[in-house]
């Protein structure tokens, strides 16, 4: 029994620290174009990740107990172990779903949802080439939304967010915003003729926001007006991140324009 014992908290161990391993494969496959964000997230994290966790949780909790019960009585210490790495990341989990319970379902915010500033052709294909999210038409009812459109849900989100008046021209404004999108850590791929166009990409898997600020003459006729939209290429929800990266980008925008 005790032969039992030692070899399955043995495997247990082995089976806890190899999850780190699947998960860093999942992410930076992924983030470096090695596997298909349907493959490396949708499948690998999303669908079998938390079988995977729950899993070896299981193992390790039979092999703690045996640990604990079998004499002589070790291993005791690698069972505590391989019962905390999938524990852990079985409460990150949770935390992460639960915060998604207060959010909005949804992945595309603006600063102006009646009309908000469109992307390129080249962004659209872009999105399409993945198999990612379409853009839609922020004042749609959804039926998956319960009728309510993208735009209210987010505004409602996001109270806070609102057009940036300057009192720059829009040539002078549309540098700026510009120069603004670089130093926050987003890659411009476009400008000109009041649009500037930028992705933003995260670390893990490298998911990528497709952005866009519309910069316009003010209605006054003096200065400019620039709208922002942020919208993830892929996933249901983005856990509030765009409307955060807006609400940044807008507070960097007004204080270099002073």
């Amino acid at each position: 029994m005790s032969k039992l014992r030692d070899g399955w908290v043995k495997t247990a161990l082995v089976l806890a620290l190899l999850l780190p391993v699947w998960f860093l494969v999942a992410a930076l496959g992924t983030k470096f174009g090695i596997l298909d964000w349907r493959i490396g997230f949708g499948l690998m994290v999303f669908r079998l990740g938390g079988l995977l966790l729950l899993g070896v949780l299981v193992l390790a909790i039979v092999g703690l107990l045996m640990a604990l019960l079998v004499k002589p009585r070790r291993g005791w210490g690698r069972a505590l172990v391989a019962v905390a790495i999938p524990a852990l990341a079985l409460g990150f989990a949770a935390s992460v779903m639960s915060k998604a319970k207060d959010i909005p379902p949804i992945h595309d915010i603006a600063t102006n949802v009646q009309d908000p500033p469109a992307f390129s052709q080249a962004v659209i294909d872009a999105r399409a080439a993945i198999g990612g999210n379409p853009i839609t038409d922020m004042n749609v009812p959804v039926p998956a939304l319960k009728g309510k459109t993208v735009g209210e849900l987010g505004m409602a989100a996001n109270p806070d967010l609102a057009p940036v008046t300057l009192s720059q021209p829009v040539a002078e404004a549309t540098k700026l915003v510009a120069e603004v999108a670089e130093a926050e850590g987003l890659k411009v791929t476009s400008t000109g003729d009041g649009v500037v166009e930028a992705v933003a990409e995260t670390f893990w898997f490298g998911f990528k926001d497709d952005v866009v600020f519309r910069i316009r003459p003010a209605p006054t006729g003096a200065g400019s007006v620039v709208d922002i939209r942020s919208t993830s290429r892929v996933g249901m929800s983005d856990l509030g991140a765009n409307g955060k990266r807006i609400g940044a980008l807008s507070a960097a925008i007004k204080a270099k324009a002073g």
